[in-house]
């Protein structure tokens, strides 16, 4: 590392535009790469703006259907820390920025967690703040259960799509007019 410290871009003759361009394309990769290392180095987790550990408690109920004794299980308690039965990591996508926009502007936001697959026992193994995320899980017949989201988990999000920006809105492109319609080719009649 102490050797990468010590590297710097040298001045480069300038020959063309294609080589400046080139050397400092080079430069910028030395600079980037020696600042992730110094970085990484005091122990700094790249992640940290992004992940959040979060102890997780199930509980189950029984619930009386008609003649049949069901047990349904429920999120008893949803703290922050990594102290308790079941710890998952909350990391926050990019891609997700309008979900997260989306469970923030609801009444009530909520965090979703999986747990294993539906009639079994439940294993908590992933958590998100996604609606879309959550649905697809479901789709993928998981068992996903829900809590309210904590303030301090919903002021985080907040700071995050600050500091990364709303997501863009997807418009739908316009199709060129008569696209995808049948054209009718002018056709010579032939002489009878």
């Amino acid at each position: 590392m102490m050797a990468l410290e010590r590297l710097t871009c040298l001045p480069v003759r300038l020959l063309s535009v294609q080589s400046l361009g080139a050397s400092l394309k080079y430069c910028a990769q030395v600079l980037f790469l020696s600042t992730l290392l110094r970085y990484f180095a005091k122990g700094f987790n790249a992640m940290s703006d992004n992940l959040r550990s979060l102890s997780i408690t199930l509980v189950a109920e029984p619930k009386q259907v008609k003649s049949f004794t069901l047990t349904q299980w429920r999120i008893a308690e949803l703290t922050l820390g990594d102290q308790g039965p079941n710890v998952l990591n909350l990391q926050l996508s990019m891609t997700e920025r309008a979900a997260y926009r989306f469970n923030l502007t609801s009444a009530t936001p909520r965090l979703f967690v999986r747990a294993g697959f539906t009639g079994q026992t439940p294993k908590p193994d992933a958590i998100t703040a996604s609606q879309d995320v959550a649905a697809g899980w479901m789709d993928g017949e998981q068992q996903v259960l829900e809590a309210p989201m904590p303030m301090a988990i919903q002021v985080w999000i907040e700071s995050y799509l600050a500091r990364h920006g709303e997501a863009p809105m997807e418009m739908r492109k316009k199709k060129r007019k008569g696209a995808g319609r049948a054209k009718e080719t002018p056709t010579k009649e032939q002489p009878q």
